[in-house]
């Protein structure tokens, strides 16, 4: 994987091909993008041993949004149970502060 800063963009290369980026973001942010979806294309190609560039990403491209939706319920499952905590000290909070009154 191979990242430069180019005059009209950053230059990657993500499983033997060139890509052009252009926009704002970082370029090193850019960099682990393409090291990440290299790593994850070079991994499903060896493991099903296919050779169709196009396979390849698709099945890559399902493993990372098997990983963003698996994230994501853990994350609101995690929000929840904080939400649910805060709730519970909030009204225990409040019983104190009004037995104290």
């Amino acid at each position: 994987m191979i990242a430069a800063k180019e005059p009209q963009g950053i230059r990657v290369v993500i499983y033997d091909q060139e890509y052009f980026m252009r926009g704002d973001l970082n370029q090193e942010y850019i960099q682990k993008l393409a090291r990440y979806l290299d790593a994850k294309m070079r991994s499903i190609a060896e493991r099903t041993r296919t050779v169709d560039t196009l396979r390849v990403a698709i099945l890559a491209a399902l493993n990372v949004v098997d990983e963003y939706h698996q994230l994501k319920a853990r994350h609101e499952e995690v929000t929840q149970h904080m939400d649910q905590k805060v709730g519970e000290y909030t009204a225990a909070l409040d019983k104190i502060l009004k037995a104290a009154l």
